[in-house]
């Protein structure tokens, strides 16, 4: 299953590794173990934020992939289910079907 990984990073913490120049070392080294679809990096609410496309076979995968976050940068994590359009378009029936129900 896909999702969309938020990771955003504490500032005092990204500016310690800024400061020290392991801040580039240190995601590269996470990249590597998670091995996103795709990341982003940007800002959110002013706090330095990656988001990451992770495909996940179960919810037990879970924890190698935010546990480095988690304990590399003190990142706080939230996860987001997220479908590719052929996902959308199969779960169309199921969709139609509520519509009808409870629509």
């Amino acid at each position: 299953m896909r999702f969309l990984l938020q990771a955003s990073i504490p500032t005092p913490v990204a500016n310690e590794h800024m400061k020290a120049g392991t801040f580039a070392g240190r995601i590269q080294s996470i990249m590597e173990d998670i091995r996103p679809e795709a990341a982003y990096f940007t800002e959110i609410d002013g706090v330095r934020t990656g988001l990451f496309i992770v495909d996940l076979p179960d919810a037990s995968h879970m924890p190698a992939i935010a546990e480095p976050l988690f304990i590399g940068f003190n990142a706080s994590v939230s996860w987001h289910p997220v479908m590719l359009v052929e996902d959308l378009m199969a779960a169309g029936p199921a969709i139609e079907a509520a519509a009808k129900k409870y629509g």
